[in-house]
């Protein structure tokens, strides 16, 4: 009887003692969310993504994610099978997605670069679908990049039909998608080994002595993912070779980058303002995105783009992006048209200079308000 009443004790004591920890768990949890929740009310509304950016976000970063994991973790089964470890490549290559939260919950995904990446193209995706659909002026006109796509110079048209295919391959076509990144290299190169250590955490129990093997068939297939990638397919280095093969004139200029935002190829609107500026895609992009319009106002004046044109590129992307104040830029449509193009460039030249400077006397300024 005494046995079954300490039986119980022991029981209750566990128990009591499971709880109270699960509680101060708890507690501690509820800080955190409240820490969070205060930091994102006090966050300005300019730099707080919409919930449509976040939306597009989450989408591409879980799919970004499950592009790597399985190009890795499918390849290195097979390694693995044919390195006759038959449970392990059944394992690897029955699994369910797991990289992602493991990656999340490690920190690694808060990474500067690949969000930079991530959130510029999100919020791009989004600007871009919420374009206004501009009736052309000529209804028997094809549209910009249809008739690019029949220039008379082949590189043009060539370059015209590989950001059709790289939109297409970026917008709907799931499949493609789920195969690849399209990041830059260094930043593919990054989130693939990541994803190999990943992997390697979640069966390492299961490897045994078989962990040497693991690594290795992990290994070798981060490597073939890294050698495979190809970043100038990616979506926004086929709109800078656009760009370039165009290389518009002056005069030329303007006329592209209207009808380009009425096409709703804000990719290549992007890539325009790059290379005219000298500019890479980030921070053209990072320009264009930018709700106050302030840097876009100084480039295209810099760029010498008369005041029709100004208006409506200014008034096509407030239609599209309800961050931006349409009164405020009509009242100051005319002191931006009004600015002197060498005043424009000068106020621009910070942003043109060399970005690995640039970065580096960015990173003293903030160093320095530390």
């Amino acid at each position: 009887m005494s046995s079954d009443v300490g039986d119980m004790d022991d029981g209750t004591q566990w128990g009591v003692g499971r709880l109270l920890a699960r509680a101060a768990a708890a507690d501690l949890c509820a800080d955190e969310r409240l820490a969070v929740a205060i930091d994102d009310f006090f966050l300005p509304a300019e730099s707080r993504l919409d919930e449509r950016s976040r939306s597009a976000l989450g989408g591409t970063l879980t799919g970004l994610v499950s592009a790597v994991e399985g190009a890795v973790g499918q390849h290195a089964a097979r390694l693995l099978a044919a390195r006759e470890a038959p449970a392990l490549a059944e394992a690897l290559a029955n699994s369910e997605p797991l990289v992602l939260g493991r990656l999340v919950s490690s920190g690694l995904l808060r990474d500067a670069e690949l969000m930079r990446e991530l959130v510029g193209r999100a919020r791009q995706e989004v600007l871009a679908g919420a374009l206004p659909v501009t009736a052309p002026e000529d209804p028997d006109r094809a549209s910009l990049l249809a008739r690019l796509i029949q220039n008379s110079d082949g590189v043009v048209a060539g370059a015209a039909m590989a950001l059709l295919a790289a939109e297409s391959r970026r917008q709907g076509d799931a499949d493609a998608m789920a195969t690849r990144t399209d990041l830059p290299a260094e930043l593919h190169h990054r989130l693939t080994w990541w994803t190999a250590a990943a992997l390697r955490e979640h069966f390492i129990d299961i490897a045994g002595d078989s962990l040497s093997v693991l690594d290795r068939a992990l290994i070798d297939a981060a490597m073939r993912s890294v050698s495979s990638h190809d970043e100038g397919d990616r979506l926004e280095a086929v709109a800078m070779r656009l760009a370039a093969a165009l290389d518009p004139r002056a005069d030329e200029l303007a006329p592209l980058l209207v009808e380009s935002l009425a096409d709703r190829r804000l990719s290549l609107f992007v890539a325009l303002i790059g290379h005219a500026l000298g500019l890479d895609y980030a921070d053209a992009r990072e320009i264009v995105l930018d709700p106050s319009g302030d840097r876009l106002w100084l480039v295209l004046r810099a760029l010498e783009l008369d005041r029709e044109s100004i208006a409506r590129i200014g008034l096509a992307l407030s239609e599209a992006d309800p961050r931006r104040d349409l009164d405020s830029f009509a009242e100051a449509l005319d002191g931006i048209a009004a600015t002197p193009s060498t005043n424009a460039r000068a106020a621009l030249a910070p942003l043109l200079l060399h970005p690995d400077y640039r970065g580096a006397l960015l990173a003293l300024a903030r160093g320095a308000r530390a």
